[in-house]
């Protein structure tokens, strides 16, 4: 079975948006198309790089799903806009839009699925998609996804898709102290700012990593502090029980579903453009020559 390449499309447009300046990237109507340039070109490198033979770009048809927030309720609070939805910059909206037209025209698969994040569909392709997969996305909870029995890597692009860390399940142990299979609750303990988790108050990730590491799951370590008998750090035990509630809850919100309902799309990855004519529109209207000219050709590489 040929590689899987599940993209994480919201990580990567929004680094293309604020990793390329838009000044740079201008239609010639004057639009901004930095997004879109950026995107295209990363793909391009993948494809290039990875040679897949399958890819999905994975969407958030909902970026704070209602139950997540019915668990917790700050979760991505500090991301919504004043008038409800997410915060994106204006100058994004629509070129997110033009970014799936163009990848309609080239045959790439994109989509997502009601009521669940971007991050749900990678762990859906991840748990029932043929191997290898690899994940393309800078989203740290993705680390979750990694199995290596299941041939499943993370392409972890924080620092960008050119710095790119290609992590299996030694990496994700070398990087943080505990197996991919821990990480959910390793990041639930420790919190994350970003998705407005406030983890265990005092527990930082070298505590939560240990805990972690000595009894492997957030049940095991709250069985064990609750336990009179065992030999707990006192001030742990406390700051645990302190945070029962949230611990309660917050396994289930940083851990990705991977059992969500997928549209039946293939997900091959065509060697020339579906609809040619309607890339070369696209290109000409939006000034996307050169990327889409790069796309073209990675497509054409990594079908031979």
């Amino acid at each position: 079975m040929t590689p899987l390449l599940a993209v994480d499309a919201p990580s990567l447009y929004f680094r293309a948006f604020h990793g390329v300046p838009a000044a740079s990237a201008l239609a010639p109507d004057g639009s901004p198309v930095n997004a879109v340039r950026g995107f295209l070109d990363m793909i391009s490198t993948l494809v290039k790089t990875r040679r897949p033979g399958r890819l999905v770009c994975a969407l958030d048809n909902d970026w704070r799903p209602q139950w997540r927030v019915d668990l917790i309720a700050s979760y991505k609070t500090h991301r919504l806009a004043p008038a409800g939805g997410e915060e994106v910059p204006d100058a994004l909206v629509p070129q997110v839009e033009l970014l799936l037209q163009v990848l309609e025209a080239v045959g790439i698969a994109a989509y997502g699925v009601d009521g669940n994040e971007a991050d749900d569909v990678l762990g859906t392709l991840a748990a029932r998609s043929p191997g290898p997969v690899e994940v393309v996305s800078g989203d740290r909870d993705l680390f979750q996804l990694v199995d290596d029995a299941r041939g499943v890597r993370l392409l972890y692009v924080g620092r960008g898709v050119a710095k790119l860390e290609d992590c299996d399940e030694a990496a994700v142990l070398a990087k943080y102290g505990v197996p991919a299979s821990g990480y959910a609750d390793f990041a639930a303990l420790r919190g994350d700012p970003s998705d407005g988790l406030p983890g265990v108050a005092g527990v930082g990730e070298k505590t939560a990593a240990r805990l972690i590491e000595r009894y492997g799951s957030i049940d095991a370590i709250v069985a064990a502090a609750a336990d009179p008998a065992s030999d707990f750090a006192p001030g742990v035990r406390t700051k645990l029980a302190a945070a029962a509630d949230y611990l309660a809850v917050a396994p289930k919100v940083v851990r990705v579903a991977t059992d969500v309902k997928l549209p039946d799309v293939d997900p091959t990855l065509p060697a020339v453009p579906r609809d040619a004519d309607r890339m070369l529109e696209l290109a000409e209207r939006w000034n996307l020559a050169s990327p889409c000219r790069r796309l073209v050709d990675a497509l054409a590489a990594a079908a031979n």
